[in-house]
């Protein structure tokens, strides 16, 4: 047997197993280990599992990822989404469907310090959803509109997905977080766009429009500041080169228990809250992580991504065709599991085979990020969407996929309009040097 049926054999094992419902992070350990074992002997398979969980979890570049989410758990606690949503509410109040359309551009805002679809979905999903039901919405239109808004997360920086990518692909997380930006604008544009339309086929899913006089707005303004900052100092330090994104992510962390301990809503209790949940999330990012890496070194050995990028290359087909069945295969695959597991376990088959293509690897890290944002919200996993329904417990899962159905096709625009204009992507890191 070769090696490469042998890959072959355990990339489908770790799908029947990933179907079977398995931790995503242990089936990769597992499939890598007993893959290495076969190839190369028990001895160097037992090399292999000691060393990496070790040399995984003490590298310095990954602790950037529970620093940003600890960044994110104390904004939240300090009613940072709050203020931000009402500004939102402002400013979009007015037009049909002003409500919904406030909910995407508060997860957009909320999304430049949390950096998880997850929490995004969820903290909106607190502060949005009461408002709309107060005022008559569609209870598909609005869990809809905040599970769509939530998949900003990982795309608008600083983004958990971009480190990660970073990371495995060995491209400058600055240059990605710097690429997500407009696009990220883009996808929260296109969503506004498919709510607008949505209510002037359903007017009776968001009744009457919100009046606001402009000194009305002007006060609401301030409540975006803090998050603004936030994301300012943040982000912009990246840019300018004052720190590095492990830096940032510390600086942003201190900054946000600064603002809870100023608006007084610090306690020892909410501090403990937020410790636990950076611990709960970063030790599952971990476990993927380090399981992916062991799965990725037993495919390394068996040279299965070499092997595919040089087959894919000597294709007599446009490389526009090959990259439309990537989207479609990460379309599918975002349907099945989570997305930080797509992306630890198919940069290291998919990365090279871009690169022998000639597409620049960070334009190809965001398409990337945002195809899989679909799997969010399309069934049957729609992490997103079961987040959102664990708010609105009253909604059936049906209702809230019927009212996200919009919002798919709006990433589908986007989408589009990504890989029609890959300026889109590339011309904040050209501008800010990242890439030539």
């Amino acid at each position: 047997m070769t090696n490469l049926t042998i890959a072959l054999i355990g990339v489908v094992i770790l799908l029947v197993l990933l179907i079977m419902g398995m931790n995503i992070g242990v089936c990769m350990m597992a499939v890598g280990f007993f893959g290495v074992w076969f190839v190369r002997g028990f001895g160097p398979a037992m090399t292999l599992f000691r060393n990496i969980p070790f040399t995984q979890a003490t590298t310095y570049s990954f602790t950037v990822i529970p620093l940003f989410i600890l960044m994110g758990n104390l904004a939240f606690h300090s009613g940072m989404s709050s203020g931000l949503y009402k500004a939102a509410n402002r400013l979009l109040g007015g037009m049909r469907g002003g409500l919904a359309a406030a909910t995407v551009a508060a997860c957009a805002g909320f999304s430049a310090i949390c950096g998880s679809t997850a929490a995004t979905a969820a903290t909106m999903g607190v502060v949005a959803l009461p408002e709309m039901r107060e005022h008559g919405y569609d209870d598909g239109l609005s869990c809809g509109s905040i599970a769509a808004g939530g998949t900003l997360g990982i795309l608008i920086p600083p983004s958990t997905g971009f480190i990660i990518f970073g990371i495995v692909s060995g491209e400058s997380i600055g240059g990605l977080f710097a690429a997500g930006i407009v696009p990220g604008i883009i996808l929260a544009c296109c969503y506004i766009a498919a709510i607008s339309i949505v209510v002037r086929i359903h007017p009776e899913y968001a009744p009457g429009k919100l009046h606001f006089t402009f000194k009305e707005k002007l006060k609401a303004l301030p409540g975006a500041l803090p998050i603004l900052v936030l994301f300012l100092i943040v982000i912009g330090g990246i840019f300018a080169g004052w720190f590095s994104a492990n830096e940032a992510a510390a600086i942003g962390a201190a900054i946000s228990l600064v603002y809870l301990i100023a608006v007084g809503k610090f306690s020892w209790k909410v501090l403990l809250d937020c410790l636990r949940d950076t611990v709960k999330t970063s030790g599952m990012i971990f476990l993927i992580l380090i399981g992916a890496y062991v799965f990725g070194a037993f495919l390394t050995i068996t040279r299965l991504p070499t092997i595919l990028a040089e087959f894919v290359n000597g294709l007599a087909v446009s490389r526009y065709v090959i990259l439309a069945v990537i989207i479609v295969i990460y379309a599918v695959m975002g349907c099945l599991m989570d997305s930080l597991a797509m992306v630890m376990l198919t940069v290291p088959i998919f990365f090279p085979i871009m690169l022998e293509l000639g597409f620049n690897g960070i334009w190809y890290g965001v398409l990337m990020i945002m195809v899989m944002e679909m799997g969010l919200i399309t069934p049957p996993v729609g992490m997103n969407v079961y987040i959102v329904a664990g708010v609105a417990k009253d909604v059936p899962l049906q209702k809230i996929f019927k009212g996200v159905a919009p919002m798919v096709l709006g990433m589908c625009v986007a989408i589009f309009i990504l890989c029609a204009v890959p300026e889109v992507a590339l011309w904040l890191p050209r501008l800010l040097g990242y890439i030539s």
